[in-house]
Formats: structure tokens, sequence, C-alpha cells
């Protein structure tokens, strides 16, 4: 049974989730502030996160960057706030979504189970073996091994920035719609979530790109959407 941490200092709040993601026969945890919550993401083995953003004690922008650091689980942030610049900074932490209150707890479910799902695939395909290697002048793409080079550099990523890379990269020449992406490499509605795909391509571009304000490999097509330059 997958188990999620919620830490959400809502009382209600956090009982509804849970009650609803137990229903989905997962189980659950419920940490009521961020220190309570931070202690138990570094020492207990969960398969994803639920973290609210105002949290008393450390805010969940906090937890995602300290989690971030040793752990590649799926990570949710949710928020009331609906400010873009609160969007942009979760994800750019590494948050792998971000969910705007009220929402109904249905589109909770389905987008933890999608997240799961997600991260099951990619942990299986990093397994696989003999898988051939995409290269593009300096950038190595290794799917097999789930690794990245520049000029021979190893880079780091995330396994949400992997992905999308992965995907534009065994798709070159193709111009995909941030919608487009978001389905596909998300695997969720992408109705309302172009910022998330926004933040992830620019976050790629400042760690492959020689010059992240000029990029070689990510095109933008103004109006379009992304191309991998293959």
């Amino acid at each position: 049974m997958k188990q999620i941490l919620i830490v959400e200092d809502d009382k209600s709040i956090a009982e509804l989730e849970r009650d609803y993601l137990e229903a989905a026969d997962f189980e659950v945890t419920i940490a009521g502030d961020g220190r309570q919550g931070l202690e138990l993401a570094q020492s207990e083995e969960y398969d994803l996160l639920l973290l609210d953003v105002m949290l008393p004690g450390v805010d969940g922008f906090q937890i995602c960057r300290e989690v971030r650091k040793t752990r590649e689980i799926p990570i949710l942030m949710v928020s009331a706030r609906r400010e873009d610049i609160d969007k942009i900074r979760g994800l750019g932490l590494g948050a792998d979504d971000y969910i705007i209150k009220p929402f109904s707890p249905s589109e909770l479910t389905a987008r933890v189970k999608a997240h799961l799902s997600r991260y099951e695939r990619l942990l299986a395909n990093s397994g696989k073996q003999s898988l051939k290697s995409i290269q593009c002048g300096d950038l190595e793409i290794q799917p097999d091994t789930h690794r990245v080079f520049q000029a021979g550099k190893e880079i780091s990523l995330t396994n949400r920035e992997f992905e999308l890379l992965l995907f534009l990269s065994e798709n070159p020449g193709i111009v995909f719609s941030k919608d487009r992406l978001f389905e596909r490499v998300w695997g969720l509605d992408a109705a309302g979530d172009t910022a998330t795909v926004m933040v992830h391509v620019n976050r790629l571009r400042e760690k492959i790109e020689p010059e992240p304000s000029k990029p070689i490999y990510i095109e933008t097509v103004w109006g379009a959407g992304y191309r991998f330059h293959g």
C-alpha cells in the first residue's frame, strides 16, 4: 500500500484529504505543522508528499527544498494563494504539481494517482537495459541509466525534468504546446497548468544550455510551444 504524508495545519482539510485518499487505498499520515512534517519526511519512507504552503514552524517551500536534496518522490504543493510567483517558486524548488484551494477531493485523488503512476513508470524504465543513448551536439541523454551529460559533465536533473527532456528529445523537431506537454509528461488535464511546463523548461535550460538566454536544444516557437532541436 502506498504511503502518503499530508502536511497541513488546517485539521478539517487534512482529514478530508486523508479520508478520500484512504478510500482510494492509500495509507495516510498527517503532520499538523511544518517542523513535524519535515522530520517525518526525512526520517520515514513515503511514496508521495502533499504539502500545504503556509505552515507554522517551517513552510512548505522549505520542506520541499530540504526533501529534494535527498529524495525524488512526487511532491504536490497545496495553497489558497493564487499568485503565479508562488506557483513558480514551488515548482522551481522541485515540486511536481501545485494545486490551488479550493479543489475537489476527487481531483486531488486523481492527481495523486497520476503522479505515483508516472513515478513508477519512470523507475521501471530506469531499470531497463540497452536503451539507445540520445546524442545532440555536446548533450547526451542516457534513458537506461537516467543520466544526462553536457560536454562530458554529468547534469543533475529531477525526475520530472528528465522525463520532460527525454520526451522532447525522443520527438525532435515536433512542436508541442504547453498543454500537450503537460498531458504527455505529467499525465493530467493541463488546463490552467501551463506555468508548470514553463518553469520546468526554464530549469532545464539553466542546466543543459550553454547560454540559457539563447537556447539551442529546447527552442520556443512563439504562439505554439516548444520543440527539441535534434
